[in-house]
């Protein structure tokens, strides 16, 4: 979902604009954010983690029946040959826009190939769509390795690991108490404030992401976020206080963000129409790969051994900034290609 809205997105806006328009699309990721963690903080603790579950399913079964209003891609429609339905969605923009359509015809040859997953591995985009694939994995790795770690740490107050050896009794929330011995507690308010506020930091760096995607490039703003966030994952190690670890927290939020930003606007922009959704879903694909590994190392490996859990994030991102600054393609101020 969140590929197919920033394709259409893409390429709607013009290449001025997509460097601005884009990452501004963060805010309400973080409103989606923010909202699941004050409804946790009142559902969990009355009526526990399931009734969290089907309220936050709500607003996308809402979502579902609104598709129906969001235009089909201009640039697809001309590529595959249905240029009246181009035209009519051109039409509409000119309207919103008090605008009018300039004369001429929509003329785009028909390809009979597109979209095949071969393409990615063609000799031009070989290297690029490994080095993307890499980037993908560790970002999405890094992004929910901070959420992750986030709630590991606050749970056990694992930084200098004052509460790593101690039991407590958890209780189930909609279920029968159960008692057993584990290494976490209750979220308290004061948790959720934490969260809350390293939360926000996804939105903090925002003008310094989009200042650096339009004057420094993609590449090297990418590298650069990249760097940064390994470093700050090394510092998590540093023990310190309440506020500290809040800022640590806040400014990882904000630096995997940005690199979520940026990754998404490359990879949208470098690859052609025929390609774009292709290469964006395949990237999804080990975006979801890093989110499904990230738990055994901030759940499971951070509880063994806190700074090898640390410095396996920290690899990560270091490799990803590499990849990122060698990356053969800059898309700053390219215009969308239309075929490979």
């Amino acid at each position: 979902t969140a590929a197919g809205r920033l394709i259409i997105k893409t390429e709607f806006l013009p290449t001025k604009y997509r460097g601005f328009m884009l990452p501004l699309s963060q805010v309400f990721w973080l409103a989606g954010s923010l909202l699941i963690i004050g409804l946790a903080s009142v559902l969990i603790p009355t009526l526990g983690w399931r009734w969290l579950i089907r309220v936050a399913s709500i607003p996308g079964i809402i979502l579902i029946m609104a598709f129906k209003f969001i235009p089909e891609s201009a640039r697809f429609n001309v590529s595959t040959g249905n240029t009246q339905a181009a035209l009519a969605t051109l039409e509409r923009i000119a309207r919103m826009n008090r605008s009018v359509m300039p004369e001429g015809k929509l003329v785009e040859p028909v390809l009979e190939n597109r979209g095949r997953f071969a393409d990615l591995l063609d000799a031009k985009y070989l290297r690029t769509t490994l080095q993307i694939w890499v980037i993908w994995l560790g970002i999405s790795f890094a992004y929910y390795g901070v959420i992750l770690a986030s709630a590991e740490l606050l749970e056990r107050d694992l930084v200098c690991g004052s509460k790593s050896d101690s039991e407590v009794v958890v209780t189930g929330g909609d279920s029968e108490e159960s008692q057993h011995p584990c290494h976490c507690h209750m979220f308290a308010p004061s948790d959720y404030q934490t969260m809350i506020i390293s939360t926000v930091g996804e939105i903090a760096l925002n003008p310094l992401n989009i200042l650096g995607i339009n004057f420094l490039g993609r590449r090297l703003s990418l590298s650069i976020t990249m760097g940064c966030t390994a470093l700050f994952f090394l510092l998590l190690n540093i023990c310190t206080s309440s506020a500290g670890l809040i800022g640590f927290l806040f400014m990882l939020r904000a630096l995997v963000a940005a690199n979520f930003n940026t990754i998404y606007i490359y990879t949208a922009e470098v690859y052609p129409t025929t390609m774009r959704a292709l290469g964006m879903g395949t990237s999804g694909s080990l975006c979801r790969i890093g989110a499904m590994v990230a738990p055994f190392i901030s759940q499971v490996l951070m509880s063994a051994s806190f700074l090898g859990a640390l410095c396996l994030f920290s690899s990560v991102c270091v490799l990803c900034a590499v990849s990122a600054f060698t990356l053969p393609i800059e898309t700053k101020g390219r215009a969308l290609q239309q075929i490979k």
